[in-house]
């Protein structure tokens, strides 16, 4: 695995890390408070096939946190930097939570090059406009109170029978990213709407998730009418580190569905898991 650094739109450092030398990339994106290493066990089961990249996304591990504005549109263009970076001419962007509508603006600025996406955890309520008065309070909140704000966040997040090992370091990858950027990225999020930017796409989405979140997929496809999602049972908010075996068997049949990924390595992924 070589890890590189790259130059988002607005000057901003981008740390991401790549395996394999296949055409068809997939780009593995993180979500909020998170970082690149929650997709490490990705690049083991996939670049045999695959070109795989995973990156930080600005503010986030050991990305550049010097970003004057933020929002949804700038993490689509560090994604989209890091696929010009790296020469991607066919990719797969594939994001948890906040990385799912990263990955439909990454694609929507690089729309020839992009297959799919694949949402993992993310997306159960496409087309909702986030409320701004919502986003500011949270944005108090952890200003006020970061350690209880995050504790509410992964009680919300998590199954209370989860790992308590994995549970722990969850909750100390996330409690390092700085307030500032947490604050600064919940403000942003105020008024996107998360159906605008799926409606304009031209490519399938799917979805790998959890069960936490119930989805309405009649009303998504009303938006995005190429949509599938797969639901884990028992399984919380990051599938790729609850059940990576699993997650990987899942994320090889969408691709294989979507024609990306030969019938083949989806058999060698769901074998190697059992």
């Amino acid at each position: 695995m070589l890890n590189r650094t790259t130059t988002s739109s607005d000057g901003v450092a981008i740390a991401y890390s790549v395996s394999g030398t296949a055409e068809t990339a997939l780009v593995f994106i993180h979500g909020g408070m998170s970082d690149r290493s929650v997709w490490d066990g990705q690049h083991a089961a996939f670049a045999d096939r695959f070109r795989v990249i995973a990156l930080d996304l600005a503010g986030h591990g050991e990305s550049g946190q010097n970003r004057e504005v933020w929002g949804m549109s700038q993490f689509g263009r560090d994604v989209a930097a890091v696929m010009d970076a790296e020469h991607v001419s066919r990719a797969v962007p594939i994001g948890n939570s906040l990385g799912g509508p990263a990955a439909i603006e990454a694609a929507l600025l690089a729309p020839q090059r992009v297959l799919a996406v694949i949402g993992v955890d993310t997306f159960h309520d496409l087309g909702r406009t986030i409320d701004a008065d919502a986003m500011n309070h949270a944005a108090e909140e952890w200003q006020r109170d970061p350690k209880g704000s995050l504790d509410r966040g992964l009680k919300m997040l998590l199954h209370d029978d989860m790992d308590p090992t994995l549970y722990e370091d969850i909750r100390r990858q996330m409690s390092r990213t700085p307030p500032e950027v947490v604050c600064a990225m919940y403000r942003s999020f105020g008024g996107y709407n998360t159906g605008a930017a799926a409606a304009k796409l031209k490519v399938p989405i799917r979805c790998v998730n959890g069960d936490k979140f119930s989805m309405d997929l009649e009303a998504i496809r009303r938006i995005a009418p190429d949509f599938d999602a797969v639901v884990l049972p028992h399984i919380g908010h990051y599938p790729m580190l609850e059940c990576p075996e699993e997650f990987n068997r899942r994320l090889a049949e969408a691709l294989d569905g979507l024609g990306v990924i030969p019938s083949a390595t989806a058999s060698r992924v769901d074998s190697s898991a059992g």
